[in-house]
């Protein structure tokens, strides 16, 4: 008897609706952790997962990091001329390693922002340009412009598009978002030594128990100061979540989509008032993604930014409705607001290795 691996399989939810975004920090047994929160027995976790990544339903699992604290990084909207448009996105998805995110976006008018028509995230290793970078890959896809809008603040980072299925406009936790901070941390040999082992994808015969046994033999150490290691890095808030990522936009191979809309919601508030406003945009449970970014007179002087994915339209902007709605019953006015719709994309890591960084460089500066 085959093993379900649709990401609606009742079994599959419940696992995914923990495995997705809901084990924080580093864990030394992170399958055990899904078993215990998701109610499903180890072995099962173990063989839905293996069987779903497989499958290409779950596109990666890894420990991810918090890359804010690791390396500069920046959304950028991106100004290319539209024949040029389509080889650009395959040069940044797939020749970029520090582009991580991917997406070809579009609006449902003509605003002073709509011809940045593509949008990536940029990250570079700690002491290197993120505008030097840009320049290169400006060269490269014939870009006529990009817009680099680093973080501030970050109010919302998760996915949990499982969990998210079924909310309701307006749903939201009972305190604001607390504003997490960009600042770069500096780490020891060592520790980006252990960092770089740990951040790598599980393959599927690594879907076990003891998954970081293998890690700790390649990072040169013993599993236990493997753990000593990644517990110190968890503490200095350089640790993300452990996380089985879903394929969101490709459909699986019956057809079935984990969502079809994904809306990068767009909100200019006076200045000042940049925290508040994050803090109450990313208590939404529907926001994946929120931030305190400054988008410059392209974009109506936006500063919170935030995405939402969802399998219909109408029910997104229900979403967006509700949190503007929010918006004005705190009092904060909101200048210019709009919503950039994702289209073709490709998600991955941003890539953070100094010694990577260089080698690319080498071959196309």
């Amino acid at each position: 008897m085959s093993i379900p691996t649709e990401h609606d399989d009742p079994i599959n939810a419940q696992i995914l609706a923990v495995s997705e975004d809901l084990v924080s920090g580093f864990q030394r047994d992170p399958f055990q952790t899904i078993a215990e929160a998701s109610g499903v027995e180890l072995p099962i976790v173990l063989e839905r997962i293996q069987a779903m990544l497989e499958a290409g339903v779950i596109r990666r699992v890894r420990q991810t990091l918090l890359s804010t604290k690791l390396a500069h990084g920046a959304l950028v909207a991106w100004k290319v001329p539209e024949e040029k448009l389509n080889d650009a996105f395959e040069f940044m998805s797939k020749e970029d390693p520090f582009s991580g995110h991917v997406v070809i976006r579009s609006t449902d008018a003509e605003i002073s922002g709509s011809g940045y028509r593509l949008w990536t995230t940029l990250k570079v290793p700690q002491g290197e340009s993120l505008e030097e970078h840009g320049n290169v890959l400006k060269k490269i896809v014939g870009a006529e412009e990009f817009i680099l809008m680093p973080a501030n603040g970050v109010f919302a980072l998760g996915v949990g598009h499982v969990r998210r299925k079924g909310l309701e406009p307006g749903a939201k936790i009972d305190e604001p978002a607390v504003m997490m901070t960009t600042t770069v941390v500096d780490l020891t040999d060592e520790e980006w030594t252990i960092l770089l082992s740990l951040k790598e994808e599980l393959e599927p015969h690594e879907i076990i128990r003891n998954c970081w046994d293998a890690r700790a033999k390649s990072a040169g150490v013993s599993l236990e100061r493997f753990y000593e290691v990644a517990e110190a890095l968890n503490a200095k808030k350089v640790i993300g979540r452990f996380s089985t990522f879903l394929e969101h936009v490709k459909p699986s191979d019956t057809g079935k989509r984990v969502t079809r809309f994904n809306g990068l919601f767009h909100w200019a508030v006076p200045k000042g008032k940049e925290m508040e406003a994050g803090s109450e945009v990313g208590r939404h449970h529907c926001m994946t993604h929120a931030y305190w970014r400054e988008g410059g007179p392209q974009f109506g002087n936006v500063n919170i930014m935030g995405v939402m994915h969802g399998t219909e339209k109408p029910r997104v902007l229900e979403h967006k409705a509700a949190i503007d709605q929010h918006l004005a019953e705190k009092g904060i006015e909101v200048s210019y607001t709009n919503v950039f719709w994702g289209g073709r994309s490709e998600i991955k890591p941003s890539e953070i290795s100094p010694l990577v960084y260089k080698k690319w460089h080498e071959k196309y500066s």
